[in-house]
């Protein structure tokens, strides 16, 4: 196709919204001229379907529950009106605790005002907060947010480390929708203790988010916690960002939380005409479906030219991959449904893996997302007439067409610039894309079972390592192979399990377990240290 054609191509196919402030263009994606009347029939039962969603059907069959993400930056559209006062209120408390926080109100025992802030979460208790954290940071954020989003204990020593003294300045938010979640309840715990060693009432510096007589809840209730902000059943993780999850940390941050829901709640509006070709979330569903088959047999990469979108495509692979990589469709067969997503950041991506992506396997599609608006003010010009934003508008627009011209395919989404009414219009753009593809290909995007079989797993590996340690415990002194220690147990099936359960307990001095390297080193022997 010449540059004259493609052109002609770009404006039939170029989505421009004024109101959401976003293009979305689907010209380099090579679907035929009958693509959206052959998709016809599929498209409208993903809208019914989605209708029905919005209404409050039961959506997540496995525990009974609706999925009301949408209501979230709407409430008239909640299904009863005991759920649209009870979010009306919590964005209300919201509010009125930063406040309290900024202005002093609320603040450490010491009469210090809070200056940092410490979220322990995990997924989408973590990943949200993360991405629009990030996204919307600057030199005047009330609290400088910092993060235990994992179990590693390295990782939160590391957090602590950076926090340092300031930490009798330090707010901390746990969110957990059950309380029971490990690793959100260990980031807890480390949290605790830190406080303790610094010779502070953690209670007085720790905030809930969590569900209804949940596990945090009444911990929080017995230690005095400052205050419990709620998690409802009828809001998956990697669609919480808007609730009180994301809207918390960031209103504490400083962020304005009323412009990020009012470009959700006009993204969403947007979002629901059934009009394929004018509605950017069915676009970029049916661009999926183009791209993958309907299989997944692409992935998708995710370029944001823009330093504060790093963590856009990690937020992306979660609302994504867990919504749409399953193993059965909604009548039970095996399909093995998935898309997969990776992005780094432009133009950086261009000295990591744009080489490949131009002359290696093409086993992908494109998402460029472009920000027209570079800085606030103007800009130094580092050559006659360009600017640094210059050169990466013009990074983008070679890579785009350095790719296109060797056959790969990409979409581009601009928007003018970034600030809190666009993150939640990129949010909203994507959290209806999902639930759209999702229909297309038959499968439920709100459920999560292989999440449990993982947490299960873990759970036999702990209580495998509690008999290795009684065990152990039992012959202080005596040395065992991995062999050995799992035919005592009765779990010779499991002795690579058990060989590396003893790797771990030798490695650190928790437990008090020794090694005895030998060869072969699977071999090597173990024991409870006198």
């Amino acid at each position: 196709m010449d540059k004259r054609q493609l052109w002609e191509r770009y404006q039939e196919y170029l989505y421009v919204s004024d109101a959401l402030g976003l293009m979305l263009d689907i010209s380099r994606m090579n679907f035929s001229p009958d693509f959206f009347e052959r998709m016809e029939p599929l498209i409208r039962k993903a809208f019914t379907e989605m209708a029905a969603l919005e209404g409050g059907a039961i959506a997540n069959p496995d525990e009974q529950r609706m999925v009301g993400h949408y209501w979230l930056r709407n409430p008239s559209l909640a299904p009863t009106t005991a759920i649209a006062a009870e979010i009306g209120a919590t964005v209300a408390n919201v509010k009125e605790f930063a406040a309290q926080v900024h202005t002093g109100k609320v603040r450490a025992p010491d009469g210090h005002p809070f200056a940092r802030l410490l979220v322990v979460g995990i997924g989408g208790s973590a990943l949200g907060p993360q991405f629009v954290a990030h996204a919307l940071a600057s030199a005047h954020d009330r609290l400088r947010p910092f993060f235990f989003d994992n179990t590693d204990p390295d990782g939160m020593d590391q957090v602590l480390a950076e926090i340092g003294p300031a930490l009798s300045e330090t707010l901390t938010v746990v969110i957990s929708k059950s309380g029971g979640t490990k690793e959100t309840r260990n980031g807890m715990l480390e949290a605790r203790e830190a406080y303790r060693r610094a010779g502070l009432d953690f209670g007085k510096y720790a905030v809930a988010v969590t569900g209804a007589g949940s596990e945090l809840g009444r911990t929080a209730i017995a230690e005095g916690w400052l205050a419990r902000f709620p998690m409802w059943d009828w809001v998956g993780g990697r669609t919480s960002v808007t609730s009180a999850v994301g809207l918390l940390p960031a209103a504490l941050q400083g962020v304005d939380i009323d412009g990020l829901l009012a470009g959700a709640k006009l993204c969403d509006e947007l979002t629901r005409n059934l009009n394929p070709r004018a509605n950017p979330s069915a676009l970029l569903a049916l661009m999926w479906h183009y791209a993958t088959d309907g299989r997944g047999t692409k992935d998708m990469v995710v370029l944001p030219y823009k330093d504060r979108l790093l963590l856009f495509s990690r937020y992306l692979q979660q609302l994504i991959m867990e919504s749409i990589g399953k193993e059965k469709d909604l009548d039970g067969q095996v399909v093995n449904q998935g898309l997969t997503v990776y992005g780094n950041k432009g133009s950086t991506d261009q000295h990591a893996y744009v080489q490949q992506l131009r002359e290696g396997i093409a086993n992908f599609f494109v998402t460029f997302i472009e920000v027209l608006a570079d800085r606030d003010g103007k800009s130094l010009l580092v050559e006659p007439d360009v600017t640094s934003g210059d050169y990466l508008a013009g990074f983008l627009q070679g890579t785009r067409t350095a790719l296109y011209d060797n056959g790969r395919e990409s979409m581009t989404i601009t928007v003018g610039k970034l600030d809190s009414r666009t993150v939640g219009v990129l949010i909203a753009l994507y959290e209806r894309a999902v639930g759209l593809y999702a229909s297309l290909v038959n499968i439920n995007a709100y459920h999560q079972p292989g999440v449990e079989t993982g947490k299960k797993a873990a759970g036999q590996v702990l209580s495998l390592q509690g008999k290795i340690l009684a065990a152990l415990r039992e012959v202080t002194g005596k040395y065992f192979t991995a062999g050995e220690l799992a035919t005592e147990l009765g779990a010779a099936g499991e002795t690579e399990t058990v060989f590396r359960i003893l790797l771990h307990l030798a490695a650190n001095p928790d437990h008090g377990v020794g090694m005895e390297r030998v060869e072969p080193f699977c071999t090597s022997r173990f024991t409870a240290k006198k």
